[in-house]
């Protein structure tokens, strides 16, 4: 540690809060699980651990920080059995067993409502269900049917079945307990000015922040959480071999999974600046550490045609957790952001050190799990332009479940338009190829045509030079290849004069 001279990160313990107290832990593995210090160390068995890989929801936790303003709280929803325990720093933590430590002991009222709703019936899949509504109870005081569905998305039940557990998520706001003081009981008062309650759990995470960086050691094996883009950057200029964590949904599962030792990581979560979000006339900017939950906010509201795509990408303790830029650094195949960034024509920052370079998406990926970043490189912030009003955009993600479910296909279409006449098109998708990728044959034979269904037609025979897929467990490759096609012409069809609808899913969600 002491080689890196002055640019050692000066913070050697963990401190988080948990029911009130702030605990303090300096000999951590780097890559331990929230859920396993939770269930081994404190023996908190009310956290489950079902699929450790962030699908079931079980192990479901909330965690609170301040948000980008610093005067209010922000409560929300992460599965901890992909989340490193370093990453608590700062943070307060929230467990089932959180909800019901009052002196009475009382049910809290998302408890009491999966009681009177008859939500539970083996118990398994309960608490997580009651964590992730207990972030809707904190962040929403009348949620549409839809918000409740979104927000159980990351949740899965084998055998209450999911209305018991809405009809739970509609009654919970009955039994708040707004004026007893306890925070935990109190319903979304985002509109309000913080009560004493939560003035006080400002107060609490402010003095958790040292602002120092993070540097801790245990049996060899280190992790750093530097508070500096320059300190970040220095890091990894000096130590390329490093895993670069961020929210942990891709490389949470190298651990739970894959069983891979990771010597050293540094982690994004930290960094000031690295996950700010700026929108101007040109571009929207994102820093590759803002986490998708804060991303597509943004980017739904200037792409609003891609909000289906937002909606059923992964589920929210995954956005909460994952960033757009770790989705777009992995580089996964069948990753949902690549596709519709193709189609925008996004630039991605890279930094080295002190030296930035600005790149292409279309020129970033290289191969399967290849890319254009250099030794010791890594992407800082993504650039997507803005629209101009000639332009038609949609994405489409085609799956065997509507929510949290990896695409078969997903493809992405952008198209300017003089009248009939097409000056530009852009057409990606993923899950065809060993990477995400641009339809460049096809985009050639649309370019200065006329936008019509004879056109269509060949194009979408021109897909299949621009795509061989493979068969795999999710579909087919004659299925991939038709649906890739069809998906075209569903564009046309949205895109035609014909004003089609062809959206299944608006079944009242």
């Amino acid at each position: 540690m002491n080689s890196m001279g002055d640019k050692t990160p000066t913070g050697n313990s963990i401190r988080f809060i948990l029911d009130g107290d702030v605990i303090t832990l300096t000999d951590v593995d780097p890559t331990r699980t929230v859920l396993q210090y939770l269930r081994e160390d404190l023996g908190r068995t009310g956290t489950k651990e079902g699929c450790a890989e962030g699908d079931c929801g079980a192990c479901t936790v909330a965690l609170v920080e301040l948000d980008k303003s610093g005067g209010r709280l922000q409560v929300r929803a992460v599965n901890s059995c992909i989340q490193f325990l370093p990453t608590l720093d700062g943070r307060e933590l929230i467990t089932v067993e959180s909800l019901c430590n009052g002196d009475d002991a009382s049910l809290h009222p998302v408890q009491q409502a999966m009681v009177e709703s008859h939500g539970s019936q083996c118990g398994f899949c309960t608490p997580g269900f009651v964590m992730s509504l207990f972030t809707q109870f904190k962040n929403s005081s009348n949620p549409t049917r839809r918000e409740i569905d979104d927000v159980l998305a990351g949740n899965l039940c084998r055998c209450t079945g999911y209305k018991p557990i809405v009809d739970a998520a509609q009654k919970m706001y009955e039994t708040e307990q707004a004026d007893s003081g306890d925070w935990l009981r109190m319903a979304d008062s985002s509109n309000a000015k913080p009560a004493a309650a939560e003035k006080k759990k400002i107060a609490d995470l402010k003095a958790l922040d040292n602002g120092k960086s993070l540097s801790i050691e245990s049996g060899g094996r280190r992790f750093h959480a530097p508070v500096s883009i320059a300190e970040f950057a220095d890091l990894f200029a000096a130590t390329p071999e490093a895993t670069i964590l961020a929210g942990g949904t891709d490389v949470g599962l190298w651990v739970t999974k894959q069983h891979k030792q990771l010597d050293t990581v540094i982690y994004t979560g930290k960094v000031a600046g690295m996950a700010d979000i700026s929108v101007d006339d040109v571009a929207v900017d994102i820093g590759a550490a803002a986490t998708l939950s804060d991303a597509m906010l943004v980017l739904d509201e200037h792409f609003p045609d891609l909000h289906d795509l937002f909606v059923r990408f992964a589920s929210p303790p995954i956005r909460n957790a994952g960033t757009l830029g770790g989705n777009v650094a992995n580089g996964s195949p069948i990753g949902d952001s690549m596709p519709a960034l193709l189609a925008l024509d996004a630039a991605l920052v890279l930094r080295k050190g002190a030296a930035t370079r600005t790149l292409p998406i279309n020129e970033f990926y290289l191969g399967y799990q290849e890319n254009a970043l250099a030794k010791g490189e890594f992407v800082e912030r993504i650039r997507i332009p803005r629209l101009d009003d000639d332009v038609v955009l949609r994405s489409y993600k085609i799956t065997k479940r509507f929510d949290q479910d990896i695409s078969a296909v997903c493809g992405a279409f952008f198209l300017r338009l003089k009248g009939a006449s097409i000056s530009e098109a852009r057409i990606a998708y993923g899950g065809l190829a060993a990477t995400p990728k641009r339809a460049i044959a096809t985009e050639e034979l649309l370019d200065g045509a006329t936008w019509s269904e004879e056109l269509v037609r060949s194009a979408m025979k021109k897909l299949s030079v621009d795509f061989q897929p493979i068969s795999d467990m999710r579909s087919t490759a004659d299925y991939r290849l038709k649906v890739c096609q069809n998906l075209l012409f569903r564009f046309w069809l949205e895109s035609s004069d014909q004003d089609i609808e062809t959206d299944v899913y608006n079944y009242g969600r």
